[in-house]
C-alpha cells in the first residue's frame, strides 16, 4: 500500500470516520468533524553525494464544530513527527493546523 494511503487510513482511524480528505476540490461537500491534508513539500537529506533520507511534509487541518474537541490532541498523540502550527475560527468552525512528516 502506498505511504499516503497508509496515512489516510491512520487519519480515518483517529477520526473514527471516513471524513479525511486529501486535497479536496471545492466541489466536495465536507462532513464535520473532518481532517483535510495536502502535500506541502518533498524533502531529502543528502550524505556522501547521495540521497540519504526522503520525507514528505503534509499540511494537516482538523476542522470541528466543537471548540473543545479532543481531536487535535488525539492527532498530536498519534504521530511522532507532528507539530501544531495555529488555531483559528472561520464560518463557525474551529480549525487546527499541523505540520506532519510521514
Amino acid at each position: 500500500m502506498a505511504r499516503r494511503l497508509q496515512l489516510h487510513e491512520k487519519l480515518c482511524e483517529i477520526l473514527g470516520s471516513r471524513n479525511a480528505y486529501f486535497q479536496p476540490p471545492p466541489s466536495v461537500k465536507l462532513n464535520y468533524p473532518c481532517i483535510i491534508y495536502k502535500i506541502a513539500k518533498r524533502e531529502r537529506t543528502k550524505a556522501n553525494n547521495a540521497s540519504y533520507i526522503k520525507r514528505i511534509r503534509y499540511d494537516v487541518t482538523v476542522i470541528t464544530k466543537d471548540p473543545d474537541s479532543d481531536l487535535p490532541d488525539r492527532l498530536l498523540d498519534s504521530f511522532l513527527y507532528i507539530e501544531h502550527d495555529r488555531t483559528y475560527p472561520a464560518d463557525n468552525l474551529y480549525h487546527d493546523v499541523f505540520t506532519l512528516y510521514y
